[in-house]
C-alpha cells in the first residue's frame, strides 16, 4: 500500500498517526484505570520509566558519534548533581551543540 504524498496524503498520515497516538495513550489510562496502584505497582512504573530511558540512550551511546557521546557524559554528571532532568538535559544539547559546532 502506498499513500501519494501530495498535501492530502501527509495530512492523511498525520491524523492517522495522532488517532494511533491517542488510542495508545488512552488505553495505557483505561488499562491502569482497572489495577489498583499498590507499593508494588508503584515501583515498576517508577522502575519502567527509568529502563525505557536506557533502551533509548544505550544505542546512542554504543553507535553515536563522539558530539552525542559527550552529550550523554554531560548529562549524566549534571543530572548526579543537580538531581533535575531539566538542566541536565540542557547541559546535553549544549555539549552537542559546541561540540558540532568546535568539531
Amino acid at each position: 500500500m502506498t499513500i501519494e504524498t501530495s498535501f492530502n496524503g501527509t495530512l492523511l498520515i498525520i491524523l492517522v498517526m495522532a488517532l494511533v497516538t491517542l488510542i495508545t495513550r488512552w488505553g495505557g489510562v483505561f488499562v491502569m484505570s482497572f489495577i489498583p496502584i499498590s507499593h508494588r505497582v508503584q515501583q515498576f512504573i517508577s522502575a519502567m520509566s527509568g529502563s525505557v530511558l536506557v533502551a533509548l540512550l544505550a544505542p546512542l551511546a554504543v553507535e553515536g558519534d563522539n558530539g552525542a557521546r559527550l552529550a550523554l557524559l554531560a548529562t549524566a554528571i549534571v543530572m548526579m548533581i543537580w538531581k533535575k532532568p531539566l538542566p541536565a538535559i540542557a547541559a546535553g544539547v549544549l555539549a552537542a551543540a559546541l561540540f558540532r559546532h568546535l568539531a
